[in-house]
């Protein structure tokens, strides 16, 4: 009974003392993977923000499309087939 009662008491401080560790130390190891997570995201930033300031230097009133998506094509009703209307019998 007694070795029962002891490992309550160490399991109980152990987990007090994981505690009172993880208040300490977590906002600290999130800050820093914070840090390293904005330092990567600036490096990739930073090659779209030259060719974004590279862009926008056109004169101003000037269009330009960089893009055009594909049309679709639609098929004719007159290839397509015959088509036959039904009425629903019961």
């Amino acid at each position: 009974m007694g070795g029962l009662l002891k490992f309550i008491i160490i399991t109980i401080c152990v987990l007090y003392i994981l505690r009172v560790l993880a208040r300490i130390f977590l906002p600290f190891l999130f800050k820093k993977a914070i840090h390293k997570m904005q330092e990567k995201m600036q490096q990739q930033q930073g090659g779209a923000y030259q060719y974004q300031q590279q862009t926008h230097t056109k004169p101003e009133g000037k269009i330009t499309v960089d893009y055009i998506p594909p049309q679709k094509k639609e098929p004719k009703l007159d290839n397509a087939g015959d088509f036959v209307d039904y009425e629903e019998v019961k």
